[in-house]
């Protein structure tokens, strides 16, 4: 987008309530919320100023006006994990808070990670649907820990000692991509995204109180673990029973014989031959464990209290059930209110990995020419709490389905203004069933009894939530003569039903990135 063109659409959105994705010198994103006061300022919902440079503006919306009164008697239900039963979303003085486990950066987030970050930013968006406000916290692990807990070979070091770069480096470029991973898929920036490694104050701090507490204890080897059997409820969130675990469970086993029991898990690990990515404690060098990092920034950052917590589905044992063990014997209360774990993403049938070599990026869909959020069309197609089995041929479909719907909503006008559907609004807040919204807006678009602004303006409603984009206007190229001789003739070989030509046709055609639709009316096209 022109700079100069940038700049009039801002001027015209003048006292307008809008969004703007600014780029970070770090090679973030930042988004920011409020209503337009100047080329240069808005005011955020708190009624603080905020200044901002037009030329670091990538992306700029407008949001739709609509009735909140209309959906004020709307309220999220969502699954909860530790009840397994839905439980109503209040949060506390209109304010939501909510923690969201983000990634771990030494690769890139495959589609199946980017399903999850989706999930918290579908809850985001429907809260906000309702009226309420977010506070969502998103972590960024950039320790020399993984999944696997202290295994012999770090991934972070592994990739540092195979590409002869510093881990700090290779952590910055892998954390940069993901976030143009969420402005690609339009996932609305989180207000805060701490890094573990400048978090060390505060862990070592979350330790010195589990070990006060008696909740955790220096091993015989020196590194600091937490006493399973000190929280009496571990096991609640997972269904895991701590005298059913037997030694060698996944991630918590060590054989250095530090722990006083084999499902004690390290809080503190001391350095011993390791030289990067270590940090001085009251225990000597090391570096943290991998379940502390999560409670020590929700306790900061979200004063105590997570009103929802968002992972995948991978996540709840044993990486959330020791972090709620960990949260509530520092807080001595239910830290997290609610618990939503996303289903395993497969794709063509198959568990994504290296091995199979099947694992598929944001940056494969964009390689293809396709639009990157027919990838959260797709996921939006099935519920969060299902396994989905994600395929080149459904984010193709996807693809196709959007445009169409991004030139349906140019022809119904060009208005604002949202307009209420309670069958797409009860989707929403009935444990995100955003397929059920997805069929209501087929079924609205394929009714000749609802008029173009009316379509327009359920389409509108339900994007606040879906967040495909559907008012950017469809692309709009020149058609080459060479196209244009295409199909005349194409059209004249159906009009003297020759279809093996006019077949021929539509393959020249289709390689040259148009996409031929035969109706009653005759043949139409489109850019692919």
């Amino acid at each position: 987008m022109a700079a100069m063109s940038l700049r009039t659409q801002i001027v015209q959105a003048l006292g307008k309530r809008v969004t703007l994705r600014l780029h970070e010198g770090d090679g973030t994103f930042r988004d920011i919320v409020g209503v337009l006061q100047s080329e240069t300022t808005l005011i955020d919902r708190r009624g603080k100023t905020i200044h901002f440079n037009p030329d670091e503006v990538a992306v700029f919306r407008i949001i739709p006006v609509f009735n909140r009164r209309d959906v004020s008697h709307g309220q999220l239900s969502i699954y909860d994990t530790m009840t397994r039963k839905l439980q109503a979303i209040q949060g506390q003085d209109g304010v939501v808070t909510m923690y969201c486990c983000g990634p771990t950066v030494y690769r890139d987030a495959h589609v199946g990670n980017l399903r999850t970050f989706l999930l918290a930013d579908l809850l985001s968006r429907t809260l906000q649907m309702v009226g309420l406000e977010v506070r969502l916290v998103q972590n960024i692990t950039d320790v020399g820990h993984m999944a696997e807990d202290f295994s012999d070979v770090d991934k972070i070091l592994a990739e540092s000692e195979k590409t002869k770069v510093d881990p700090f480096e290779i952590a910055r470029s892998y954390e940069s991509k993901f976030h143009q991973d969420l402005a690609l898929l339009n996932i609305k920036a989180a207000d805060s995204y701490p890094r573990a490694s400048e978090k060390m104050n505060q862990m070592i701090s979350a330790i010195e109180q589990l070990i006060a507490t008696d909740h955790a204890y220096v091993g015989t080897d020196g590194s600091v673990y937490f006493d399973a059997t000190s929280f009496p409820s571990y096991g609640a969130l997972s269904g895991n029973r701590l005298d059913a675990l037997k030694p060698g469970h996944r991630y918590e086993y060590s054989d250095d014989g530090g722990k006083k029991f084999h499902a004690d898990w390290a809080l503190w690990k001391l350095a011993g031959t390791r030289t990067q990515m270590i940090w001085d404690s009251p225990w000597g060098a090391g570096y943290p464990g991998w379940h502390i990092e999560c409670s020590a920034m929700s306790i900061e950052l979200l004063d105590s209290h997570v009103d929802l917590h968002v992972g995948g589905i991978d996540l709840r044992f044993p990486h959330h059930e020791n972090e709620r063990a960990q949260s509530n014997s520092i807080t001595g209360n239910e830290t997290v209110t609610t618990w939503v774990h996303g289903e395993h993403l497969l794709f063509e049938g198959r568990k994504m990995s290296k091995s199979a070599e099947n694992v598929v990026l944001l940056h494969d869909v964009v390689e293809r020419g396709l639009d990157p959020l027919a990838l959260r069309f797709t996921l939006l197609e099935n519920r969060y709490r299902s396994q989905m089995d994600l395929s080149w041929a459904s984010i193709e479909a996807a693809h196709v389905t959007l445009k169409r719907w991004r030139q349906l909503l140019a022809e119904c006008g060009t208005d604002l203004e949202c307009k209420f559907d309670s069958e797409i609004s009860s989707a929403f807040t009935s444990d995100l069933d955003t397929p059920r919204a997805m069929q209501r807006l087929r079924a609205i678009e394929k009714d000749p009894t609802i008029g173009a602004l009316d379509k327009r303006g359920f389409f509108l409603f339900a994007d606040q939530v879906l967040g495909l984009d559907l008012n950017r206007l469809p692309e709009s190229r020149e058609l080459p003569s060479e196209c244009k001789e295409l199909l005349l003739r194409r059209q004249k070989a159906r009009s003297e039903k020759n279809w093996a030509e006019s077949d021929a046709l539509r393959k020249e055609l289709d390689d040259l990135g148009i996409e031929i639709s035969d109706g009653v009316d005759g043949q139409s096209w489109q850019w692919k």
